[in-house]
């Protein structure tokens, strides 16, 4: 690991060409790899020796997306995958089998919630959603003999709660579980679960990583100091019979927790990233600084703007001092991401009222990238909730999720200002 800014991480970082080489990362976009002998593709199949057999687990391209991935959050290594619903779908299952319960806390993703309630019950793994405001003492009763692990996210979407790292560090701490935080909307340049008590790291890439919808990615990150041999976790530390016998924590060391997610979860499924996606996600980690500052600047502005507004009946941004977690947010970001929610006066069907007028914000099923939109989350994203569901995840009726672009900042109030004048 180098001592670079992460300003110099995101631009250089996962690629060192050699002599003649390409400066740029060149996309590998190739399924198969050519070696001298049989016994070199066997030491590969084995886990014996480093290298790539196949697309489907691993590749060039990939390979320097995760090394900067890892890099970037301050982790041994990274997994990329095909989705962010992969890469959390992986994160849990890699140490949850049926039977198993995990907790998470209630401000989630509209998908993740799907995801975790729905699919991985199927599974036979059930989690348990926490108020994430519940003291400590609430938070420990939730605990069972069968929970394995702790999710949360760092600025919900689209609930705009930050994560009180420290409390559910703690609770993660006392009862010898994994932490695993869903870093997306900060990215690690406004934030880095590690250096909060986080054990794993896990992003959407296809929002402010790549950050101009182009490719949909996912990436996991593991942090490389959660400690797999306390006793709780045998699929870490006992025998995997798919290799022969051999020991994650034993083999891998610190990295045991990615490499079982790749040679298992990657291996079956086949879920894994592709080259181009890869390349295109490396080259917006490339600008992700220079992006995330305007971001930040046009959505404080914005949501002063908002505030101000006669029309507006609310405006939920973590960077406003009116913000529940105002000082959390101060605590933990170095700004707070390019997202902030809104209600219009008159409910819903005045919100529809100013969407519908909007002409530079366009509304699409898509959040973080260097375009401004917006999105009715109740209506859309998170409609397969119930009521209670939508409550506690802080998505009410009248909620817009407005994200804020890079355009000229004068430009996007002004489209919002005629908007809001027709209502």
């Amino acid at each position: 690991m180098n001592n670079w800014k992460i300003e110099t991480n995101a631009v250089q970082a996962g690629w060192e060409p050699a002599n003649g080489e390409t400066r740029v990362v060149p996309i590998c976009q190739s399924t198969t790899y050519r070696y001298d002998t049989a016994q070199a593709v066997a030491d590969l199949f084995d886990l014996k020796a480093a290298g790539h057999m196949y697309s489907r687990i691993s590749n060039p391209t990939v390979d320097v997306f995760e090394k900067k991935m890892a890099a970037l959050e301050g982790g041994v290594a990274a997994l990329a995958t095909a989705s962010g619903q992969t890469a959390i779908m992986i994160s849990v299952a890699n140490i949850c089998s049926a039977g198993d319960h995990f907790l998470a806390a209630s401000a989630l993703y509209g998908g993740t919630v799907a995801l975790f309630k729905n699919t991985l019950k199927k599974m036979g793994i059930e989690v348990t959603l926490v108020d994430p405001e519940a003291p400590l003492s609430e938070l420990r009763k939730a605990v069972r003999p069968n929970t394995r692990c702790i999710f949360g996210e760092t600025i919900a979407n689209p609930g705009m709660d930050v994560l009180d790292f420290e409390k559910f560090a703690a609770l993660a701490e006392e009862v010898g579980m994994p932490f695993i935080v869903d870093n997306t909307f900060a990215t690690p340049y406004l934030c880095r679960p590690l250096e909060h008590g986080a054990h794993i790291v896990i992003h959407s890439a296809t929002k402010y990583i790549d950050g101009h919808a182009t490719s949909v990615g996912g990436v996991i990150v593991d942090g490389g100091k959660f400690n797999w041999k306390n006793g709780r976790y045998p699929e870490m530390t006992e025998p995997d019979e798919s290799y022969h016998g051999l020991i994650y924590t034993e083999t891998f060391g610190a990295a045991a927790y990615a490499v079982k997610a790749r040679e298992q979860w990657i291996r079956d499924t086949g879920a894994y990233l592709s080259p181009m996606n890869a390349w295109l996600s490396n080259l917006g980690l490339e600008t992700l600084h220079v992006r995330m500052d305007r971001h930040c600047e046009n959505a404080q502005k914005m949501a002063k703007f908002l505030q101000s507004h006669e029309k507006v009946a609310w405006v939920n941004y973590p960077g406003l001092p009116s913000h529940k977690h105002y000082e959390r947010a101060k605590k933990y970001l170095s700004g707070c991401s390019g997202v902030l929610t809104f209600g219009v006066k008159g409910g819903a069907a005045e919100g529809e009222r100013v969407m519908d007028a909007l002409k530079l914000a366009a509304i699409v099923v898509h959040v973080a990238d260097v375009r401004t939109s917006v999105l009715h989350p109740a209506s859309m994203t998170h409609r397969q909730l119930s009521e209670e569901e939508l409550l506690a995840a802080g998505v009410t009726p009248d909620l817009i999720r407005l994200s804020v672009g890079i355009e000229n900042i004068d430009d996007i109030i002004a489209d919002f200002d005629q908007a809001l004048a027709k209502v």
